[in-house]
């Protein structure tokens, strides 16, 4: 990099933005191989430097679709429109970029001169909530998927989902109302569930999985299926008022729920597991083990587990290892 001393000390796009702004002369250098060259063309155009971009040019940095999607991306309309006028090549990634930041005008332009797009503006659209942006797309004929709906449903954007399903778009299989759950908009999960969306057993793993129990109540209420599923992934991330649900509401579960407890060391989870009949087996020593939890391990044992005791010996934890001796020596003198 040649510069002079104002930008001596700058790192890159720090330059780049000083250059764009002010009566410097830029002097980047600009050797290197194909891909780097190509590479300063697009984080040029994705912060709008035009004055670098058109530098960059001159000496004969490639250019690529990538080009005009950063541009898009970051809302630089000029920028885009520079590119365009002058041969940058461009795909449907710059109406999906632009769908995704929101901005309507750049997607306008982009379409009313004839770049392709394709089911991943709306879906991109609605991921971010740009309601706007959905219904200008829509209207002007470009697809849609289930991506569209499940975005929109997965991110909280209750306006997007409704215009999008309302207008026939479909449902995922079986994703929509999962990851939905997972990221705990209930709302959203309402309307896609009372609306025809199809929902299975992962809705209630994922609410267990993130702890919501709101959904997971709702869910169940619901007539949502459930399995093992919901108990090992509440036991896995230590929200026992969601396992305590669960159980009391007749989820099955197995012995996933005791291991992923000990695994993660909670002893609480753990007892009330085993307190409430959940079976367990060697995994739930040998996870303990493995993992430090020597209070988990210690609850496992005198509680009886079963357990092997030279795979829990393998454990690299001292103070696990000496109370293990010491049951032993204990419990066979």
């Amino acid at each position: 990099m040649v510069v002079d001393g104002v930008t001596r000390h700058v790192p890159l796009l720090q330059k780049m933005a000083i250059w764009n702004a002010s009566n410097l002369p830029v002097t980047m250098d600009v050797d290197g191989d194909e891909k780097h060259r190509a590479e300063l063309l697009t984080e040029a155009a994705g912060n709008g430097h035009l004055k670098v971009l058109q530098y960059a040019l001159t000496k004969g940095c490639p250019w690529d679709t990538k080009t005009c999607s950063s541009a898009a991306r970051h809302g630089h309309l000029e920028t885009l429109k520079y590119l365009l006028t002058n041969g940058c090549p461009w795909d449907d990634e710059t109406c999906r970029y632009a769908a995704l930041g929101g901005h309507l005008d750049v997607i306008q332009y982009a379409h009313e001169n004839d770049c392709p797009w394709s089911e991943g503006t709306c879906g991109y659209a609605a991921a971010n909530g740009h309601l706007d942006v959905l219904v200008y797309a829509h209207e002007n004929n470009c697809p849609w998927d289930h991506y569209t709906t499940t975005n929109a449903a997965v991110n909280g954007h209750m306006e997007c989902l409704k215009y999008a399903h309302e207008r026939g778009c479909p449902w995922d299989t079986g994703a929509c109302c999962s990851r939905t759950a997972l990221y705990g908009h209930l709302e959203t999960l309402k309307y896609c569930h009372e609306h025809g969306c199809p929902w299975n057993e992962d809705t209630c793993r994922f609410a267990a999985h993130s702890g919501h129990l709101e959904i997971l109540q709702y869910a169940h209420e619901n007539g949502c299926p459930w399995n093992e599923g919901t108990c090992s992934g509440a036991a896995a991330n230590g929200f026992l008022d969601v396992l305590r649900y669960a159980h009391e509401n007749g989820c099955p579960w197995d012995k996933l729920t005791c291991m992923w407890a000990a695994r993660n060391g909670n002893l609480q989870i753990l007892s009330y597991a085993h307190e409430n009949g959940c079976p367990w087996d060697e995994a739930t020593c040998h996870s303990a083990a493995l993992n430090g939890h020597w209070e988990v391990l210690k609850y496992a044992i005198e509680n009886d587990c079963p357990w092997d005791e030279d795979t829990v010996l393998k454990t690299k934890d001292v103070g696990v290892k000496a109370w293990v001796k010491d049951f032993m020596s204990r419990r066979n003198p």
